[in-house]
């Protein structure tokens, strides 16, 4: 997030249009060759996002593939106006402002790419659950038992 860049919000607005929904990587690419002078202020801002996105990934012990980031939200809101007086003639002044612009650019990963590595990472934790739980389901395996006991077999039913 940028507040207070100084550039018009619509004139801003013109490149962030050109990112939304793109992949990160790809939307770096567009902005490094976009000849309009917000993209080198957006291009910051989305770097940025990028790497808040790492360390987040990185602080909760979790890992995060750069390459499945996707502009998620962006877009630009209006900030304050810097109110400024020209010199007109007879002596008077013509009030004119300068406009500001609050960028907002989120990233995340693509939903496919996290529940994939959230199945991986599930499929490693189970495997990594020792011998106990392999022999476990191995003993279910055998006796056919679907509860949750203690390794005893189910009761028979009477017939009457």
């Amino acid at each position: 997030m940028a507040r207070h860049t100084r550039m018009s919000p619509q004139k801003a607005r013109l490149v962030i249009d050109l990112i939304r929904g793109h992949r990160a990587e790809d939307a770096l690419q567009i902005l490094r060759y976009t000849k309009k002078r917000a993209a080198h202020d957006i291009e910051k801002v989305l770097r940025s996002a990028i790497a808040n996105a790492e360390r987040k990934a990185e602080d909760a012990g979790a890992s995060l593939d750069v390459d499945e980031l996707y502009v998620s939200q962006c877009f630009v809101n209006e900030g304050a106006r810097w109110k400024r007086l020209r010199p007109a003639p007879m002596g008077r002044a013509f009030r004119y402002q300068k406009r500001t612009a609050h960028i907002v650019v989120g990233v995340a990963e693509h939903h496919a790419a996290a529940s994939e590595r959230h199945a991986a990472a599930a499929a490693a934790a189970q495997s990594d659950k020792g011998v106990r739980g392999a022999v476990k389901k191995a003993r279910k395996a055998l006796t056919g038992q679907q509860g949750k006991g203690k390794g005893r077999a189910p009761k028979p039913k009477e017939k009457s």
